[in-house]
């Protein structure tokens, strides 16, 4: 029997890869201080949901073409004279707003709202498994081949330049890469938790590595865990999927910050 057969073996491999591309990229979430950045690039895919059933195509492309967009959008409108943060809160849910709305005018459909904003992983079909390793691989061959040029631009964008690297160019490769991670995990997690994948374990991971790709390892494995224990705990007390893996990175995280604590202390 094709383990992909089973519906709990999709939603776990489906959960592990997310985890996978969510995890690195969160670290450069943490270290630019971008986790709002996120919050509306995910916001912006429910409106990319709406344009998808209207149009009748993918809904992970539209999701992905509308967190593109809502990415571009947001670097483009850097420097504008507003605070980043203030920018970011504005078009974040003001896109989830626009979103909400364009999804009650798509007529002739029956849309789970939940299933969008809080992830439906136990319904990942075979097709949706391959959508999201076929984005894992891209997302991880941009890293390995990009790493050394966007950690570089993320320390110093003075000493990025003097190397030779252009900082706006990392930012938009960075962006990109933000973008098919939103496109693939809408479905696990929901446009409401993507922020919380990217960020929760890079921020537990940050606690205990000694080098950027240390703790994008321990971020990795943070996430990998966290998908699959929530899966279980889900499964065994029928809770929602997407927030029981949340939960299990939120309390891995508290561990992690009372265990470096008490360790300070000793």
């Amino acid at each position: 029997m094709n383990v992909l057969d089973d519906f709990l073996w999709r939603a776990a491999i489906a959960g592990v890869g997310v985890a996978v591309i969510a995890a690195p990229l969160g670290c450069f979430v943490v270290w630019r201080r971008m986790a709002y950045f996120g919050d509306a690039t995910a916001h912006a895919a429910i409106l990319g949901v709406a344009l998808s059933l209207a149009l009748e195509v993918s809904i992970l492309l539209g999701a992905l073409a509308m967190a593109l967009v809502m990415a571009m959008s947001v670097s483009a409108m850097r420097g504008r004279g507003y605070a980043m943060d203030t920018l970011l809160g504005v078009l974040a849910h003001s896109a989830l707003a626009f979103g909400l709305v364009a999804i009650s005018f798509v007529s002739g459909v029956r849309v789970d709202l939940t299933a969008y904003l809080f992830g439906d992983i136990l319904t990942v079909t075979k097709t949706d498994v391959l959508s999201i390793w076929v984005g894992v691989l891209l997302v991880l061959s941009l890293l390995v081949w990009r790493w050394r040029r966007l950690l570089i631009a993320t320390i110093d964008e003075e000493l990025a330049q003097a190397s030779g690297v252009n900082p706006r160019t990392e930012h938009w490769v960075l962006t990109l890469a933000l973008a098919v991670v939103v496109g693939v995990a809408i479905k696990v997690v929901g446009a409401l938790l993507i922020g919380a994948l990217l960020l929760i374990p890079a921020a537990t991971a940050r606690r205990f590595a000694g080098t950027p790709e240390s703790m994008a390892m321990l971020a990795v494995g943070v996430g990998a865990v966290s998908a699959v224990s929530g899966l279980g705990l889900s499964w065994r007390f029928d809770t929602p999927a997407g927030p029981s893996i949340v939960c299990v990175i939120a309390v891995l995280f508290l561990l992690s910050a009372l265990f470096v604590k008490s360790g300070k202390s000793s």
